[in-house]
């Protein structure tokens, strides 16, 4: 992901607002992307540009330090520089076509963690379908090893120290034009768009920062 340092901008889609059809619907990406990941960005620099001394942190570092800022900016940051950075996340690691499940090292070790990939795909779906309300389900890596985790609202994974290598928004904005309150039937229709060699590249990517 490009544009890591304020003034943070809403990079184009890598590909056509309709690419995902007929699995997420091209209103639903128009409005995900130009809309909801655009106030994000918005909030973000009015924050920054109010306070220039935090102009020079990564999305990361403002995400990552977000806790330690002073209070009456802390949790602003957090939602909002979170808000773009699982937006982004989100949209890089989707495709068509899908290869349809990992491949190489990314597959052993997925099987290594959860016995196979169907495996991994029910554990991954639940965990989707628990999440309460608005949220994101991820697979991510710690101390170099997988675990599927979620986390609420525009919370990331980072400020735990984990290392995202999937995620699934599932906020309502995500499907709610195509699926309405059909959140299984989101998913599935997801898991035919994961761009795996995308989510290899970022678990390469993870194991090399160990």
């Amino acid at each position: 992901m490009q544009n890591q340092y304020y003034p943070f901008i809403n990079e184009p889609l890598a590909y056509p607002y309709d690419f995902l059809e007929p699995y997420i619907d091209e209103e639903t990406m128009r409005l995900h992307h130009d809309k909801h990941l655009q106030a994000y960005i918005d909030h973000l620099n009015r924050l920054l540009q109010e306070h220039p001394g935090f102009q020079k942190f990564s999305l990361e570092q403002l995400i990552q330090s977000a806790s330690r800022f002073p209070k009456q900016i802390s949790r602003p940051i957090k939602n909002n520089a979170g808000g773009v950075y699982n937006h982004r996340f989100f949209f890089s690691v989707m495709t068509l076509p899908s290869q349809g499940m990992p491949s190489g090292i990314l597959l052993q070790a997925v099987e290594n963690k959860f016995g196979s990939f169907e495996g991994f795909r029910k554990l991954f779906q639940k965990a989707a379908l628990d999440v309460f309300g608005s949220g994101y389900a991820w697979l991510v890596t710690e101390r170099g090893r997988l675990n599927i985790t979620t986390t609420p609202n525009q919370d990331c994974p980072l400020q735990r120290g984990q290392k995202p290598i999937l995620a699934v928004d599932v906020w309502e904005h995500a499907y709610y034009l195509k699926n309405q309150n059909r959140r299984t039937e989101y998913l599935k229709n997801w898991f035919q768009v994961i761009d795996w060699e995308q989510v290899q590249q970022y678990y390469q990517d993870s194991l090399c920062c160990e």
